[in-house]
Formats: C-alpha cells, sequence, structure tokens
C-alpha cells in the first residue's frame, strides 16, 4: 500500500488533488467514450485510467459479458480500491483502508451515480438495483447512441469517485496520458 498521508474521507481536496481527480474522470470518459481512441469496455477503461493490468477487468464488459451481472464500471472501482488498499498476502484480512474505503465507495455512487429509469423507480431505503441489463434496458438498443453515452458517463463518474478516495485516503497514483491523445486525458 503506498500510503503517504492519514485517510480522512471529510477533507475538502486541494486545487491540485481536484485536478488529478478531474484527469482520472477524462481519462475514463475518452477511453469508454472512443471518439478519441478505439472504445474500451466500462472495466478495462477503469483499469487502464489507474494504469492496472486490463485483462481481468474484460470480464467486467456489460455487467459480466451476459448483462445479467453488476454494472462493470461500479464494480472495476471497487476492484481498483481492492488493489490500491488490499492486502497483498492472499491469506490475509481484509484491511481496515480497504473496508473504509469501499463503504465510502459505496455511499458515494449511490448518492451521485446517475441509474437513469432503474434509479428512478426504486424507494431510497431499496438496495440499488445496478444489474446491466436493468440500467441500459430503458435505451432499448445496447448500441444506441443514448447508451453509449449514459455509460460513459457512469465510467466518468466511477473513476471520479476513486480517485476523491484513493486522494483522500493518501495513496500515490498516477493518471497517464492516454497514448495516441497528443497527452490529453
Amino acid at each position: 500500500m503506498n500510503q503517504t498521508t492519514p485517510r480522512d474521507p471529510s477533507r475538502p481536496l486541494s486545487p491540485e488533488e481536484r485536478a488529478k481527480v478531474q484527469r482520472a474522470r477524462d481519462k475514463a470518459f475518452i477511453l469508454y467514450e472512443g471518439m478519441q481512441v478505439p472504445h474500451r469496455s466500462c472495466g478495462i477503461a477503469l483499469a487502464e485510467t489507474f494504469n492496472l493490468p486490463a485483462r481481468p477487468y474484460q470480464c467486467l464488459r456489460r455487467g459480466g459479458i451476459t448483462g445479467e451481472g453488476e454494472c462493470g464500471a461500479i464494480k472495476a472501482g471497487e476492484l481498483v480500491l481492492g488493489e490500491y488498499l488490499g492486502d497483498p498476502d492472499p491469506t490475509g484480512m481484509v484491511t481496515p483502508e480497504l473496508r473504509e474505503a469501499v463503504q465510502c465507495y459505496r455511499a458515494e455512487w449511490i448518492r451521485r451515480i446517475d441509474r437513469g429509469f432503474c434509479g428512478a423507480q426504486q424507494p431510497p431505503e431499496a438496495a440499488p438495483d445496478i444489474i446491466c441489463n436493468h440500467l441500459t434496458a430503458p435505451f432499448g438498443d445496447f448500441h444506441s447512441p443514448a447508451r453509449q453515452k449514459f455509460c460513459t458517463n457512469i465510467a466518468a463518474q466511477v473513476a471520479e469517485i476513486v480517485a476523491e478516495i484513493l486522494v483522500r485516503w493518501g495513496i500515490e497514483f498516477e493518471v497517464t496520458p492516454i497514448p495516441g491523445t497528443g497527452g490529453k486525458n
């Protein structure tokens, strides 16, 4: 774990930290949107945003490939936190930092992620339904521009939330430029 300062989920971010969070959001947006570079799936866009190996994140595409699983972007956010805050010992317990970060992450995505029609139908006390097919059903065609825009925004919002948590937990990470974009992200 590359923790440099004590974690504090409520502290305000400095201008430099806000800029880093924005770079993470922008990078995920560009990678998923597929206009400036070839499209990445939601999980892969998140892995690449945080410089993690993309291969295991392929199974998050379209909710576990079938659409019947949970949103790949939201699940990828949890996995990214695990990569940075989890115990590297395979027999180790969940670290207190990871437990707290995942609880914070869940509260934030519930509060901030637009879940569209599906999220609007549920009472606030209900567990949020983030099944890919349910989130994307209102768009009809999964390949429609409207669905693409909806999911692009979810991926970008997840990157923003994860970056904020990592920054507040004092975790060092880099948001590198996307090859082929002239340094944009």
